[in-house]
């Protein structure tokens, strides 16, 4: 009926966008599940992926092919709400990156990165695995795509959300036990590693997927063999950490001089997209990698990279983080070609995520003296999953991998996969703690403080709760 390309036409999709998403996440809030589910069924729900099919959405598209009627219309490549979607994501892993304190994981010790490491290694390589019977259903079959696709499969179950985690054991007292403190601390070291090892192989994928283009120069062309592409992403991390040290500094003078003013938060965020830019750009290394790292340097610099958290997370959080969850929804999620081979899939890997992490990290665990319940505490704290999966699939099934992208189908996995571990992490710590003894405290003068590097709650409660899902 109406045209949502326009700059008025755009607001009211916003406005829908908005309207439903925070409808929906404090219903899912009140479940006591992720309020990103709330979200990503929002878009669901006002897009064409379920009314489509019975021939009327409230956001639709414009192009061939279709066949409803929409209360507002999209362009098919709808540039924009594309646009709003990346600076969501951005921003979620710039915050991230904000909430990283560095001295924290140095302290940490050699189980919480051995766990973490666990963490990523037993998903991935099960991911993969279960992915090689599944050729039919877009993973490819016994090639080179099929490798790239199990490798993204299992990537995707690498991430952890330490949200849930840390709500329970702050219930249960045990947030400041050596336990607790070991699981917290893993969850943060899995996602830098999950992050890490996600670069490498999209941009080894990028690489391969432009192979075949004749490049528009030698650089480009550099960029798209094997070695290039490794040798880039090196030369990358070379380049955050010592531009880091610059701009660590820059932002201490600046913090020592005008504390807690807004020149701090916007010149953080010009810095985010910098990164950003840079490391897709030049590197063709992930943009959100260079978000992330962004957010790293930054937090070393603790009075202000908090600030600056708190004032990105008001955008975030108001804007730009629900516009890229809906559009998951909304432009990723179709139900065409859904069929019982690809349900069995997505509970076949969504098990495998699971079993992964209880496995991985509770031996690491159990290698380390702890008991077995006490192991399976750290396997079962470990299994939570929230936004950085749904990141890392929205960044698996991006056209600009080429024909190595999985399809967009996948994402219901990623759904279902923080839907199922959300449930069942908080009442699997419950069953496990009991009323067993409270385990003894770390010493004092070992003691983490009871955050461990996971943001605190921002003023209202409300959003600071969204600003958390994820460590």
């Amino acid at each position: 009926m109406f045209s949502g390309n326009s700059a008025i036409g755009f607001c009211m999709v916003l406005a829908i966008i908005l309207f439903s998403t925070k409808s929906l996440g404090l219903i899912f809030r009140k479940l006591g599940l992720p309020q990103v589910l709330g979200y990503i069924i929002a878009g669901i729900l006002i897009g064409p992926a379920i009314f489509g099919n019975l021939g009327v959405s409230l956001i639709g598209f414009t192009g061939e092919g279709i066949t409803y009627k929409s209360f507002l219309y999209l362009p098919k490549d709808s540039t924009v709400l594309g646009i709003f979607a990346k600076i969501g994501v951005l921003f979620l892993m710039f915050s991230t990156g904000l909430e990283t304190n560095l001295k924290e994981l140095k302290s940490t010790g050699l189980a919480a990165v051995l766990m973490a490491s666990a963490g990523v290694v037993v998903p991935m390589i099960l991911g993969f695995l279960i992915s090689l019977p599944f050729g039919k259903i877009g993973l490819g079959m016994a090639d080179e795509t099929a490798i790239f696709r199990g490798v993204f499969i299992g990537a995707i179950l690498t991430a952890t959300s330490v949200a849930i985690t840390v709500s329970v054991l702050k219930e249960l007292g045990k947030i400041n036990t050596k336990l607790g403190t070991t699981i917290v601390s893993a969850a943060i070291i899995d996602d830098v590693i999950g992050i890490v090892l996600l670069s490498v192989i999209t941009g080894v994928a990028k690489g391969r997927a432009n192979a075949g283009v004749q490049a528009a120069n030698a650089f480009e062309a550099f960029k798209s063999t094997i070695y290039g592409t490794i040798i880039m992403i090196i030369c990358f991390f070379i380049f955050a950490i010592a531009m880091g040290f610059v701009v660590s500094k820059a932002f201490k003078w600046l913090d020592k001089r005008w504390p807690t003013t807004h020149r701090i938060s916007i010149f953080s965020i010009a810095v985010c997209f910098g990164y950003s830019w840079i490391a897709e750009e030049i590197f063709g290394v992930a943009d959100i990698t260079g978000a992330f790292l962004a957010g790293v340097v930054l937090s070393t610099d603790v009075r202000a990279s908090r600030y600056a958290d708190q004032k990105v997370e008001v955008s975030t959080y108001t804007m730009f983080a629900p516009v890229f969850f809906a559009n998951i929804g909304i432009s990723n999620i179709n139900f065409t070609g859904f069929n019982g081979l690809m349900i069995l899939f997505a509970f076949a890997a969504v098990l495998m995520g699971l079993i992964g992490k209880i496995i991985g990290c509770g031996a690491v665990a159990k290698a380390f003296k702890y008991s077995w319940r006490e192991s399976a505490i750290g396997g079962v704290g470990m299994m939570a999953r929230g936004e950085v999966a749904l990141i890392v699939t929205s960044t698996v099934t991006s056209e600009a991998l080429g024909q190595y992208a999985l399809p967009s189908t996948f994402m219901i996995m990623t759904v279902l996969l923080i839907l199922v571990s959300s449930i069942l992490t908080p009442i699997l710590l419950k069953v496990l703690y009991g009323k067993k003894p409270p385990a003894q405290p770390l010493a004092e003068s070992t003691a983490q403080p009871e955050d461990n590097g996971v943001a605190p709650q921002t003023e209202g409660g409300e959003e600071g709760q969204g600003a958390n899902t994820e460590s």
